[in-house]
């Protein structure tokens, strides 16, 4: 594993969540602090959801502090500094009040159920941040081939989600035996 670029991308989560804009992390880096037990893997990226209405206050914010756009638009905000990529999929409510797809070709498609809420938060070290549920975590990495076609179905995604699935049905396990019920609930429950 590159520590150099793994301590690089933590400052860089870090330093999102200082900004004082609501986003979650999502892909690896939301499975690792979901998990809480250390990096699984080498990121390529960091990936967050961000609320479309905070795109232009989230860029300049970024901006000031080194980053430079690679891409924004309407359903996406890419930016980079020293390497590292920052990816903001950007996200709305429909009129239902579900959170979809805020713009481009897939605008107003809806994102798994209970991805951003309840809040569940991650940890890793000294770091606590929002993440997407683990549940729609693993729908959204086996369904991305199936919603964009074309999109191979990489073998990390198929590793993180037998990750996330193995630690659900560990802390679902727990959570019955606690309750005294069969584990009711403990995929969404922040930690």
């Amino acid at each position: 594993m590159d520590e150099a670029r793994t301590e690089r991308q933590l400052a860089a989560i870090e330093e999102a969540l200082g900004l004082g804009v609501e986003v979650w992390l999502r892909g690896g880096w939301a499975m690792d602090f979901w998990l809480g037990g250390g990096p699984t893997r080498d990121h390529e990226d960091v990936d967050w959801f961000a609320w479309s209405r905070d795109t232009e206050r989230l860029t300049e914010l970024l901006m000031t502090r080194g980053y430079e756009v690679q891409r924004a638009d309407d359903q996406q905000l890419d930016l980079a500094r020293d390497g590292e990529d920052l990816s903001f999929a950007l996200v709305t409510r429909d009129p239902a009040g579900r959170v979809v797809v805020a713009g481009g070709p897939w605008a107003g498609t809806p994102w798994p159920g209970g991805m951003l809420e309840p809040v569940v938060l991650g940890r890793l070290g000294r770091l606590e941040c929002p993440v997407v549920s683990p549940a729609a975590q693993i729908e959204i990495k086996r369904m991305m081939p199936v919603w964009v076609p074309g999109r191979p179905r990489r073998p990390k995604d198929a590793e993180d989600v037998a990750r996330l699935e193995a630690a659900l049905a560990v802390r679902t396990r727990g959570a019955g035996r606690a309750s005294g019920r069969g584990g009711a609930g403990a995929a969404g429950r922040a930690r």
